[in-house]
């Protein structure tokens, strides 16, 4: 570990997978990065090098009150995206009678699977947007506003064409909100600012609570009034986020709205013609059958391998790197792969689990019975809880703290075991599962990604080299979307009456991958070159 990282708490981190450009807030991507930033990518420059006036400003909780405005549209954000997402699966596959859609569950599985890759995916767009065309600040409004209507679009529209239109437009808007929204926050303070790490720790507080309540309030609507309704709620939590920043966006600083890579005029039509191109062939796909609903998280899937194939090729053949940083990026590799094995089973919270949750858990508590995207509010609790524990656990250990790989192998280890915690309760009948023994596994969920999300995201900007920081970002971001998609392709091998072999399997094999890097960890570091 670096001498300046002894000097400091380490950061909060939001719930669940990585929300944007959280590596901006790092402060050794602004001690690699210098003066640089103004021709480095948009997330990252944004929220490294922000010189807002904010250091006079404390009528937020000591802080700028324009973090006020964005503290609110990413809490409402992430208000309507774990809402809807809390309820998306079941109404996939509930039969219409229960005002579902009546889709096989791992078809449905295999969708959400390849959504949640999808805003992985866009994330990657949303930050080149920014950085060439429209400035964080902008993208980060525009994109919220594509959010609401692809709410608005899943409770309006019925059947299959709410969903089509809902979900493309949540995942392109969500992408763009998460690659911006850390970057404007990052815009408020002067890299000296001394309140900047409790304005990040605000601001993630904002995601968390968002998170909690988001699920609560959408599964009570369902249930009581039908889905449509609960999607008409995460629109209107979509809306007053909106409404809040509209008014507050003017206070933000002038940096926020910087385009830092400007792409040139004459260049605006050939990527026009390259997204059009895109576009048409995805649609021809579609009508020929090539693209389907039954292989559409495959098909996520190859999308994202070929991108991190295209990523890391284009880095490590690159002239402009050292042969130090090329190495680097190869230390990188066995990091990614161990990431894309943890959220494949970490992101199941959203697909298998609630199938098993929907059909196993017994939700009666003293004769109610609670809602099933409930059990995706109990991570957010520990998120709260646990970040500060682990973020003085490091502070205390210093130095003594173990390596990045060391903390990736460990929090798949655990991964895999949450998993195998499954067992004991297999083949039980409906209702079978107390509430309290998932509440413990999703515990165990919670502990292992605090060893994942926030160390992969502060390793990826320590390893990056000085041309590629931006590139690096976007691979551990890929790494998620594979991962997610994946999980939802895993789907389609859990059989709920036979669910043994399934957790067994997955979590043997996480516990292998995390056993491998652990043994490899002498080598992976000499490859990291002295980032620990």
């Amino acid at each position: 570990m670096d001498s300046d990282d002894r000097d400091r708490a380490p950061e909060q981190v939001p719930v669940g997978p990585p929300t944007g450009a959280t590596a901006a807030a790092d402060p050794d991507a602004r001690t690699r990065a210098g003066q640089r930033a103004t021709e480095d990518s948009g997330t990252d420059a944004a929220a490294t090098f922000g010189r807002g006036e904010g250091d006079h400003d404390t009528r937020f909780f000591g802080q700028p009150w324009a973090l006020a405005h964005v503290f609110g549209v990413e809490m409402w954000e992430r208000f309507s995206f774990y809402g809807m997402q809390g309820i998306l699966l079941i109404y996939l596959y509930y039969s219409t009678t229960q005002g579902g859609l009546g889709l096989p569950e791992t078809v449905a599985a295999g969708i959400v699977g390849a959504y949640g890759g999808s805003v992985y995916l866009s994330t990657i767009l949303g930050a080149w947007i920014a950085d060439r065309i429209l400035g964080s600040e902008r993208v980060l409004f525009y994109s919220a506003i594509v959010i609401m209507a692809g709410h608005i679009a899943l409770a309006l529209l019925p059947g299959f064409l709410g969903v089509t239109v809902g979900l493309i437009l949540v995942a392109l808007g969500s992408g763009g909100l998460k690659a911006n929204a850390t970057s404007v926050v990052g815009t408020l303070y002067t890299a000296d600012d001394p309140r900047r790490d409790a304005g990040f720790s605000l601001f993630y507080l904002g995601i968390n609570l968002g998170a909690f309540f988001g699920p609560l309030l959408t599964g009570l609507l369902q249930t009581t009034m039908g889905f449509h309704w609960g999607f008409g709620l995460a629109a209107v939590g979509m809306a007053l986020g909106l409404i809040q920043y509209s008014f507050g966006r003017k206070q933000l600083p002038p940096e926020a709205s910087i385009v830092p890579n400007p792409l040139p005029r004459h260049r605006y039509g050939l990527f026009l013609g390259i997204g059009a191109a895109g576009l048409g062939l995805i649609v021809a796909m579609v009508l020929l059958g090539v693209i389907t609903v039954d292989n559409l998280s495959l098909v996520v899937i190859v999308v994202t391998l070929a991108a991190t194939i295209a990523y890391f090729f284009v880095i490590l053949s690159s002239r402009r790197i050292t042969s130090t940083e090329r190495s680097r990026v190869w230390g990188f590799l066995p990091l990614f792969i161990t990431s894309v094995a943890f959220w494949s089973l970490y992101q199941q919270q959203f697909t298998v689990v609630t199938i098993y949750s929907d059909q196993k858990l017994n939700r009666d508590i003293f004769g109610w019975t609670m809602p099933v995207s409930w059990v995706q509010s109990i991570n957010p609790i520990f998120i709260i809880i646990l970040s500060g524990v682990f973020a003085t656990l490091w502070l205390k250990l210093g130095t003594r703290q173990p390596s990045t790989p060391v903390k990736f192998a460990i929090g798949t280890m655990i991964m895999g075991v949450a998993f195998l915690l499954f067992l004991p309760f297999a083949g039980g009948g409906p209702n079978s599962t107390p509430l309290l023994a998932l509440v413990g596994i999703l515990f165990v969920f919670t502990v292992a990604e605090l060893l994942v999300s926030p160390v992969g995201l502060s390793v990826t900007t320590k390893l990056a080299p000085e041309m590629f920081h931006t590139q690096m970002v976007a691979l551990f971001f890929l790494s998620v979307a594979l991962g997610t998609s994946i999980s939802g392709w895993l789907a389609q091998f859990f059989d709920v009456d036979n669910e043994g072999p399934y957790f067994a399997i997955l979590g043997g094999l996480a516990i292998i991958v995390g056993v491998g890097l652990l043994v490899s960890v002498k080598p992976v570091l000499a490859l990291m070159k002295g980032v620990k």
